[in-house]
Order: C-alpha cells, then structure tokens, then sequence
C-alpha cells in the first residue's frame, strides 16, 4: 500500500508542514538548536512511516513505526517546551498539540493493526 493513502501518515505531513511553518517565526539564534531539532522530530513521523511501508515484513514495518511513535512523544515535549519558553502562543501549541495527539492514536492503531497481522502480541 502507498504510503500516501494512510491516514496517519496523511496527518502526520500535515503536522510536519504546520511545525515547518510555525518555527519560520522562531528566533535566529534557536535555527541551530531548538528549531532545527523541532522540524527533526516532526519530518521524521511521516518519513518513517513512509519508510517502513516500503519494507518487507511486519517485523521491519513496526521498528519504523515505533521510530515514529518515538519521535512524536519526543516532539511533544519540544512543543511543550516552546510554550513554556514563550515560543509558541497558546493557540499555536494547542492546534499542533491536539494534531500530534491525533497522529499518535493512528499511529498505534496502526501499529497494533500490524501487529494482529503478524500473529504477535498486542499492546494495551
């Protein structure tokens, strides 16, 4: 299946394009640090999930969506964060954070979809 037609990955690259808009506003001195590792953890939800669909196998489809999960906690603290410091308005951290919210339920529904798949044992 292509990558393209999940609706995870679908929201995913939403949130990505969203965070790559929102921190075009961030202050110069943070493009090496706080702004660069925020569009890093956003752009790796969607590009590991669009990687691990082009893999063969359940087991290699699940390490690239848990790279995935991984990487949406980790940018929910960065958005945390970037309120906290005054970054992002609260409007702007509520609309990104209710989008990654939204990508991490697909995402383990998906995972667990694969999972079930593979005759594995499921999360709860």
């Amino acid at each position: 299946m292509p990558y393209e037609k999940l609706l995870a990955w679908k929201v995913a690259h939403q949130l990505a394009l969203e965070t790559y808009t929102i921190t075009e506003n961030w202050p110069r001195n943070e493009l090496y640090g706080l702004t660069a590792q925020t569009r890093r953890a956003a752009l790796s939800i969607p590009t590991n999930i669009a990687e691990g669909v082009a893999k063969s196998g359940p087991r290699e489809f699940r390490r690239y969506f848990d790279i995935s999960l991984g990487s949406s906690s980790e940018l929910s603290y960065l958005l945390l964060f970037s309120r906290d410091r005054g970054l992002l308005s609260r409007g702007e951290w509520e609309r990104l954070k209710s989008k990654r919210n939204r990508v991490g339920q697909l995402l383990w529904r998906l995972y667990r979809s694969i999972q079930q798949r593979a005759g594995g044992p499921t999360q709860q």
